[in-house]
């Protein structure tokens, strides 16, 4: 098949989860014998951008995607054409090219981009966040998880006090913006990336068609982590690795506030990832027991997560489908986490009953890292094969393709 992958998170000197996903992806489909392009921003590529992204094939400059002036900030609230006006340009730039592929698969944060693209159109999106019906992708507000769903209560994410008429406008925003999701999700094919975010879309919009829509975990690169597995001597008893972007949502701040007095004499606490909470969080809480390692490359990340003793996953926010849960569970690492989101669905990947350890709070998932912490480290050999290599999600995915 012939496939055009299309992404504004692409391409970039530091990709999340998301780019990652594109671009793992694409590698596989690559390698099972796919014509594969990637079509991402202009005012990011130079000739070298496929290469910066590890992607094996051909990335193509598609659209701008710089913010001009839309000033939501200083008026308070969010404007109704903005994200449509996103998502045209993006619709308009892969239609210049969809007549050459068999198949357009969308990933990214528009998810009303599908209803700009004509029905005959071959047209594939992948959810991998809230963005389907939350402006902000999130769902998350005053550190706190959202569960509003009037759309003018959205207001309060723009402008701490909204007034009616902003509350008003607002809403228009939203409640346009999830119409033309549905009209996306109804005229084409959809990706969840876990049951819990096609719950959440129609617990928004309740009479939404998702007949279309399916849904598949995320996925990791299987052979490329075994390659990179720690043997049982390199395990470092009392390593504890925390991996992500230091920001609201992520659980940083919360879990070293709780950890404070819980750690054994021997556990040290690795954070790996940078953020606008970085500064803060280091000078409050950086110490003995606490290193803050910044942003580090991938190769470097996982090397660590192989040798820790336990990775957290601190996120209070309704994680969809962490990948660095994957990546653990597929390292053979105990993994602890909130049960929130679509984490508890991946407890179907673990090699071994207690591998993804589930708390409901904060507290409790810190008496569990303590109570591991005192054992030593788990290992295990591990299979031949995961349940989520991305080898293993190609046939999935091309039976949506062919649909």
């Amino acid at each position: 098949m012939k496939i055009l992958m299309v992404s504004e998170d692409l391409p970039g000197s530091q990709v999340g989860g998301l780019g990652k996903h594109v671009v793992t992806l694409s590698n596989a489909l690559l390698e099972a014998g796919h014509e594969v392009d990637i079509l991402g921003r202009s005012d990011r590529f130079h000739e070298d951008s496929a290469r910066e992204i590890g992607f094996k094939g051909r990335l193509l400059p598609g659209f701008g995607f710089s913010r001009p002036g839309w000033k939501e900030t200083q008026l308070g609230f969010f404007n109704p054409v903005k994200r449509p006006w996103f998502a045209r340009n993006i619709a308009r730039a892969l239609l210049q090219r969809a007549d050459r592929y068999d198949v357009v698969h969308y990933h990214g944060h528009l998810p009303m981009a599908g209803r700009y693209v004509p029905a005959h159109v071959n047209f594939v999106q992948t959810r991998h966040d809230q963005g389907s019906e939350c402006v902000i992708h999130v769902r998350f507000k005053e550190n706190h998880v959202c569960t509003a769903l009037d759309a003018r209560d959205c207001a309060a994410c723009i402008h701490p006090l909204p007034n009616t008429l902003r509350r008003s406008v607002s809403g228009m925003a939203v409640r346009r913006y999830r119409a033309e999701t549905a009209t996306s999700f109804a005229r084409h094919k959809t990706i969840f990336v876990s049951d819990f975010l096609r719950r959440a879309f129609l617990r928004a919009v309740p009479d939404a068609d998702l007949s279309r829509a399916s849904v598949i975990h995320n996925f990791i690169s299987y052979p490329y982590l075994k390659a990179r597995a720690a043997a049982a001597g390199e395990v470092q008893a009392g390593k504890v690795l925390l991996v992500g972007r230091l920001d609201a949502g992520k659980g940083f701040g919360e879990f070293l506030a709780q950890v404070q007095g819980w750690l054994p004499a021997h556990a040290r606490v690795r954070i790996v990832g940078d953020g606008p909470q970085r500064a803060q969080l280091e000078q409050r809480f950086a110490g003995p027991q606490v290193e803050f390692l910044g942003w580090q490359p991938y190769d470097e990340v996982i090397r660590m997560s192989a040798r820790s003793h336990v990775l957290v996953i601190p996120s209070v926010w309704e994680e969809p489908c962490g990948t660095t849960v994957l990546e653990a569970l597929a390292l053979g690492k105990q993994c602890l986490a909130l049960a929130r989101g679509g984490t508890p669905e991946l407890a179907a990947y673990q090699y071994y009953a207690g591998q993804l350890q589930l708390a409901e709070t904060m507290p409790r998932l810190v008496e569990r890292l303590a109570e591991a912490l005192q054992r030593p480290p788990v290992t295990v050999a591990l299979p031949a094969a995961f349940p989520m290599d991305v080898g293993n999600a190609l046939p999935r995915i091309l039976d949506v393709y062919e649909a």
